[in-house]
């Protein structure tokens, strides 16, 4: 079972609480998407489970560093300031750049790190094997992975932690994980309330210590 890899810069808001049962909303501040529909969702769901379920927002960058940055972060949580297209969407839809369902939860910014560090730690071991089947790998064929996945991500100057070495889609990601960080389920982008609902219902009846 692959882990969840939580590498984080900074807990910007709240803190977070490891329990039985958790989920994380990985999202980028210039992703309207993840205003639209990403945070209405995890709001609800902190509403419904938040005494049961440990939760975590993290703020990612894969893209327009300008916008997707920890400054950014915080002046949406502060103020419910919004920024480049998440911005654009609402003045012209709302006739507003301010966000009115700022969240509750802990929210914590990504780690960053340039490509030189992290090829140079194990974090491209970590990647290799969450492929399915690596273990079974000749050694001749791992190092043969292991220098194809170094070469792609030294070409990428800044990267994202945690959005990286989960390998996740894009944003807004949801990842039900336990206490021992063993992913339990992964979402990406619009993804109905009911549904995630029964999803943490239905783990939750296999942790019925997370209720305590």
């Amino acid at each position: 079972m692959s882990k969840f890899h939580l590498n984080i810069q900074e807990l910007v808001q709240g803190e977070f609480t490891n329990k039985k049962v958790n989920i994380a909303f990985v999202f980028q501040v210039n992703c309207p998407g993840c205003f639209i529909y990403g945070f209405p969702t995890m709001n609800d769901l902190y509403s419904a489970f938040n005494e049961k379920i440990g939760f975590i927002g993290v703020a990612t960058a894969f893209e327009d560093f300008d916008y997707n940055n920890e400054a950014s972060l915080k002046l949406l949580l502060k103020e419910g300031t919004l920024v480049g297209e998440t911005k654009k969407y609402y003045t012209a839809k709302y006739g507003t750049s301010k966000y009115s369902e700022i969240p509750d939860f802990p929210v914590a910014f990504d780690r960053m790190t340039t490509s030189e560090e992290f090829i140079g730690s194990n974090k491209i071991e970590l990647i290799c094997e969450a492929i399915p089947n690596f273990a079974n790998f000749s050694e001749i064929e791992k190092e043969i992975l292991v220098t194809k996945v170094k070469s792609y991500y030294s070409q990428i100057p800044v990267l994202a932690e945690t959005f990286t070495l989960n390998q996740l889609q894009g944003t807004p990601s949801f990842i039900i994980f336990e206490e021992n960080h063993d992913i339990l389920a992964v979402y990406f982008g619009h993804q109905s309330v009911d549904a995630l609902k029964m999803k943490l219902e239905e783990i939750l009846a296999i942790h019925p210590s997370s209720n305590n």
